[in-house]
């Protein structure tokens, strides 16, 4: 656990050292985003922070191999190296997007070219652990598979990257949890080292080195160079860890059909794949391309709803870390105490996410619900007649009045004179 630990370490050192240099490099060679339509940011910031995390990945690589513990997952075996190189490829991609904004369908075939290329260097889903028995997939439907599977984590990670320390701070939270269950499987195998526990901490060192940078106000951006690559890494972990997954090597207690190579990626990158699927649906009901931007993201929603730009990545990462952690944690607890867990932490949650709405919302409820109170009654007054029935009004009343005075002066009157006359 300590070389992990130290290798984490290294990646992230390297990410926060090279971070200012290569802010100044981007702003040198124009990579610098022009705040647009559906920006949250007001000033123009440079991009291009993915080629910082790409070092601290590859130099972390580097010493990793040159370990005594872990260079045993380096001889005879070039998986890594084919991860690495695809990593290369990836963030090479994303630069010519964060420079010369890259048409949809270039940068999509370029993902896909790159994860075939992976795939065929030995990346591959080659079996898939069902109950007790191994699925094996052909040669051809294992690299589809692998290749949707990259190219959909790409692309999830991508759109959710729209806040300040968002998107790096979802993945560092799945990276945590695959490590810990990597390493977790691991320890029931002859060999300690894990090749899935090596990616993942890199991963999680290079995504807490860059948001030391990009906490907001965030001083340089990820960009296209960064999101692609974690979602690359993360998916590449995924598929070392369960890809080659023996039911019959593991001890039934950790094993868990959840942790499937298809789910995996899905339930720790829940936020960021939901926010995908909802956006394709929803701009492909308006007639528009699935990548025509919008500001329809949850984080743009949050946002509308009266969250600051560090609430919203706050509670962002909660829903992560339930999401991911909550199916860990079934591995340490009773499955019931877990669901307790998650429920109680659902509701902590959703008070979290709508507590500026509701703090905004309640007062203008209350304050129509008295207009239209007084409007009502407003209404039951103009509706009444002049006078309720039954009761003589004060005019009535008067004039009644004044008639018994007329009458009984009259009256007096003739008395008066009935006693003159005798």
């Amino acid at each position: 656990m300590r070389i992990y630990l130290l290798i984490a370490a290294i990646a992230g050192g390297v990410t926060w050292l090279v971070t200012p240099l290569i802010r100044h490099v981007a702003i040198e060679i124009g990579a610098v985003g022009e705040v647009r339509a559906r920006d949250v940011h007001t000033i123009p910031t440079p991009r291009m922070g993915g080629l910082a995390m790409l070092i601290g990945f590859t130099v972390a690589t580097i010493f990793a191999s040159k370990t005594m513990f872990l260079s045993g997952l380096f001889t005879g075996n070039y998986q890594m190296w084919v991860i690495l190189a695809g990593g290369i490829m990836i963030s090479l991609l994303g630069m010519a997007d964060d420079l010369w904004d890259l048409d949809w369908m270039l940068k999509l075939a370029g993902q896909l070219l790159i994860s075939v290329f992976v795939a065929w260097g030995g990346l591959q889903i080659i079996s898939l652990p069902l109950g007790g028995s191994l699925i094996t997939a052909s040669p051809s439907l294992s690299m589809a598979i692998t290749a949707f599977l990259i190219v959909a984590s790409i692309n999830a990670v991508n759109f959710v990257d729209g806040l300040d320390g968002l998107a790096s701070g979802i993945v560092a939270i799945g990276g945590i949890a695959f490590a810990i269950y990597s390493y977790i499987i691991a320890r029931y195998s002859p060999s300690y080292a894990s090749l899935a526990t090596l990616i993942d901490v890199m991963m999680v060192g290079i995504c807490v080195g860059f948001i030391l940078h990009n906490w907001h106000p965030a001083k340089l951006f990820m960009g296209d160079s960064g999101s692609m690559l974690l979602g690359y890494l993360i998916t590449c972990a995924s598929i070392v860890m369960t890809g080659r997954l023996d039911p019959a090597s593991i001890h039934p207690s950790i094993y868990l059909p959840v942790f499937m190579p298809i789910l995996l990626p899905i339930l720790v990158l829940f936020l960021p794949v939901l926010d995908m699927c909802l956006a394709i649906v929803r701009r492909l009901a308006k007639g528009q391309s699935p990548m025509h931007p919008d500001r329809m993201h949850l984080h743009h929603r949050m946002l509308r709803i009266g969250h600051s730009v560090r609430g919203a990545v706050t509670i962002l990462w909660g829903w992560a870390a339930l999401i991911a952690f909550g199916s860990l944690m079934i591995l340490f607890f009773r499955a019931r105490y877990v669901l307790i867990g998650m429920a109680v932490a659902v509701v902590v949650l959703t008070v979290a996410t709508m507590y500026p709405y509701l703090k905004h919302r309640i007062p203008e409820m209350q304050a129509e619900n008295r207009a239209m109170e007084a409007a009502r009654e407003g209404a039951q007054h103009a509706a009444m007649p002049s006078g309720k029935p039954g009761k003589p009004t004060i005019e009535a009343e008067s004039g009644e009045q004044h008639g018994q005075v007329n009458r009984q002066s009259a009256d007096q009157n003739s008395g008066q004179s009935m006693e003159s006359r005798k």
